[in-house]
């Protein structure tokens, strides 16, 4: 299956218009997004940002109702209450956050938003699954079946989830980690968002696809590209 992944969007409507567009003429066969729609620098107030993209993703999924949406820590902290970097406290920010994503789960169809996806033998979250959390949150006995081990880790609630080695956080990339992550499941291949990279990244069994983030003074980090990975055959291209 040829699918389309939009990563992180952060407060950028127009990603969905670009990724509808590049869908359509790439005739791919569905899209994922891997998550983070909201919070980004310096955009803690603009509440109408907020309502304009999540407004844009309830679009997208109406219209295209097969689409895969992981969740993203940014966004789940608006449902749980909770806070990361960028989270806004603005309470009209907070508010269009907050019915946006009522907005957005109502029209996604039962089944579509998780933290884990999974198509032939490629997984897809928005931070990555280690082997290490596997063992540590779900039994050990099942970790051999992993649409039981997906199963096991989209039922998590927040006291399970909001860590560092959570699939809402984990940050595997050579980049990010002193000491290299096993990844769950060698033999599989996962897609993540969650951290800016300069170019969509292979390393090893990881494919590595946020590259829409902006830096502190709201300049583009990576390519702005995105990614189009064949699942049967792990081939992928970056597309604009």
């Amino acid at each position: 299956m040829k699918v389309l992944i939009i990563p992180d969007v952060h407060l950028k409507p127009w990603m969905f218009g670009d990724a509808e567009k590049i869908f359509l003429e790439k005739k791919a066969d569905r899209v994922i997004c891997l998550g983070d729609l909201l919070d980004d620098w310096g955009c803690e107030y603009d509440d109408q940002l907020y309502w304009d993209t999540l407004d844009a993703a309830v679009d997208f999924a109406t219209r295209y109702q097969d689409t895969l949406w992981c969740h993203g820590n940014h966004d789940l902290a608006y449902v749980w209450n909770t806070w990361v970097s960028g989270t806004s406290s603005d309470p009209f920010a907070r508010q269009a956050a907050g019915n946006g994503l009522k907005d957005l789960f109502n029209a996604i169809p039962d089944g579509n938003l998780a933290y884990v996806h999974r198509i032939d033998n490629v997984l897809f979250s928005h931070g990555g699954i280690s082997r290490k959390f596997v063992k540590k949150r779900v039994d050990e006995s099942l970790e051999k079946d992993v649409d039981q081990v997906i199963a096991e880790i989209n039922g998590l609630k927040l006291e399970n989830m909001w860590g560092d080695d959570s699939p809402l956080w984990l940050r595997p990339q050579r980049a990010f980690t002193r000491y290299p992550v096993e990844m769950y499941r060698e033999d599989m291949l996962q897609v993540v968002g969650h951290s800016p990279m300069r170019k969509i990244t292979r390393e090893n069994n990881l494919l590595s696809c946020d590259v829409f983030s902006l830096d502190w003074e709201r300049q583009p980090l990576g390519t702005q590209e995105f990614c189009l990975l064949d699942t049967v055959t792990w081939e992928w291209e970056g597309t604009r």
